[in-house]
């Protein structure tokens, strides 16, 4: 016969092992009925920091869905301690970190959509006053390196609330949850998972980092030498490191979901993940963890994008451009999508749609755009466009586009459509005028393969390069830093 007192101890059991059976990253921690002792463990792992030092003046909450839920904005660290044998990874000498990764993960009200927006570590920003050790508050100061706030009071293990008050300041969003995980824990997590798989662009061999180009499964140092190299790529600057660290995510979620939520997967998982951890106190234990993470788990990959903040050098650092940064924050504000829609209904918000004539609607043969897959290559040998085009497309209502890798180059666009589908390569070649429609027998869907002709174009004359010239309004300084999260796992990891 079942002991009724145990009823409630197995409850919470099941609801962590659902809850931390959840998509987002670092976020993705996970046990099963394995007894109190586990999860008991993983309050012990988890630390905090002190909510003293989080601003008393922060933006409001984001705006409440007409099905009752609220986007959630997360902001994710990567400190570059050498602390606590940290130091073993990265080399160096110990001392106070700085958040050399900063990834703010808008999930949009739906719960079904999440767009990560990073922030190069050399970004000039006004950091606001933060708390010090001495109880008292540092004053402003402008015209400073976006990962020095993590500095501020010298903290031993960083000022995460230092951080978390800059980015509020800067973008006007209410960030709910801020995790920080370190050099130790990001390696532990991906042994873990038994490595992630990615795309090295070039052979490197420097600083003491070596990686050979091409697909393969790394983890452990080789995953933190991945995601931390900045020299032998591209012009060795941070941006191109952005890169790499926004597909890596997204291979790392793809992975996680691969393996399926079971204890196998998720017990070594928790375990890493919860020891690498500092939180703020709303997510301080285990249950906190997995009741938030619930709310996670039915992100699916095509539906994560991520954008660098608008962006360009002054000098050796990194100036904001206004005035696309600043659509970009109110178009999160407003819990809207990168291309101006709402993540709910897709047709809403968008201009297009509005516009559209009744003889723009396909006949009854053939399928509805947004049902349309749409796999688009780049042959123009043009950084990011791939990327650029189908943040285009998804504003245009195509839903189902994924990014493939670039191709040998071509001089114009082509437009494969497969068995059946001729009238629905036809309107897409509307968007894209003079490109080339053929069949491909072999394909699936609709195969859309950019040239030196849409390069040109879109170089000359944005608008005249993007798709019908989006009346949305959305800045090139959004859609050339978009990479979504199911882009070809070589495409666009370098800069310069």
């Amino acid at each position: 016969m079942t002991d009724p007192k145990s009823r409630p101890a197995r409850s919470t059991r099941a609801r962590i092992a659902r809850g931390l059976g959840a998509t987002a990253a670092v976020l993705v921690v996970g046990t099963a009925g394995v007894g109190a002792w586990f999860y008991q463990r993983l309050d012990h792992n988890i630390s905090t920091f002190s909510a003293d030092g989080i601003a008393t003046s922060r933006p409001p909450a984001g705006p409440t869905a007409s099905g009752g839920g609220r986007p959630v904005n997360i902001l994710l660290l990567g400190s570059d301690t050498r602390q606590d044998g940290n130091g073993d990874l990265g080399g160096g000498e110990e001392g106070v970190g700085h958040s050399d990764t900063a990834i703010l993960l808008h999930v949009y009200a739906d719960h079904k959509h999440a767009v990560g927006v990073s922030i190069p570590r050399d970004t000039l920003v006004t950091v606001p006053a933060c708390k010090l050790p001495s109880g008292s508050w540092s004053p402003s100061r402008n015209n400073q390196m976006f990962n020095s706030a993590f500095t501020v009071g010298e903290y031993p293990q960083g000022n995460p609330a230092c951080t978390q008050n800059t980015v509020e300041a800067l973008t006007g969003l209410r960030v709910d949850h801020t995790v920080v995980v370190d050099f130790k824990g990001f390696a532990a997590m991906t042994d873990a998972v038994h490595g992630v798989d990615v795309c090295v662009p070039n052979n490197v061999d420097s600083y003491g980092i070596h990686l050979t180009k091409g697909l393969q499964t790394v983890q452990g140092q080789q995953a933190l030498d991945y995601v931390r190299a900045r020299h032998g790529f591209g012009d060795g600057s941070d941006i191109g490191r952005v890169k790499r660290q926004q597909a890596f995510l997204s291979s790392l979620i793809k992975k996680i979901r691969s393996q399926g939520f079971n204890p196998t997967t998720l017990l070594p998982l928790a375990d890493a993940a919860t020891k690498s951890l500092t939180v703020d106190p709303e997510l301080g234990s285990a249950i906190k963890l997995a009741d938030f993470a619930q709310t996670l788990q039915n992100i699916d990959l095509s539906n994560i994008s991520f954008v660098t903040v608008p962006w360009r050098y002054q000098g050796d650092r990194v100036a904001l451009v206004h005035p696309d940064v600043d659509a970009l924050w109110g178009l999160l504000r407003q819990d809207r999508t990168l291309t101006g829609q709402s993540a709910a209904d897709p047709a809403t918000g968008d201009p297009a749609s509005a516009a559209a004539s009744p003889s723009d609607s396909p006949s009854p043969s053939v399928p509805a755009t947004g049902d349309l897959p749409v796999t688009v290559h780049n042959a123009s040998r043009a950084s990011g466009l791939g990327g650029q085009a189908a943040t285009d497309l998804r504003a245009k209502g195509y839903l189902k586009v994924t990014v493939g890798p670039d191709t040998a180059i071509r001089r114009t666009t082509l437009i494969g459509y497969a068995q059946g589908q001729q009238e629905a390569a036809t309107r897409l070649a509307q968007l894209f005028p003079g490109a080339e429609v053929q069949a491909d027998p072999a394909g699936e869907g609709l195969t859309l393969t950019l040239g030196r002709d849409y390069a040109a174009a879109r170089t000359s004359d944005p608008a005249a390069g993007t798709p019908t010239a989006l009346p949305s309004g959305i800045p090139t300084g959004i859609t050339e830093n978009t990479r979504p999260a199911d882009s070809d796992l070589c495409s666009d990891l370098s800069f310069g």
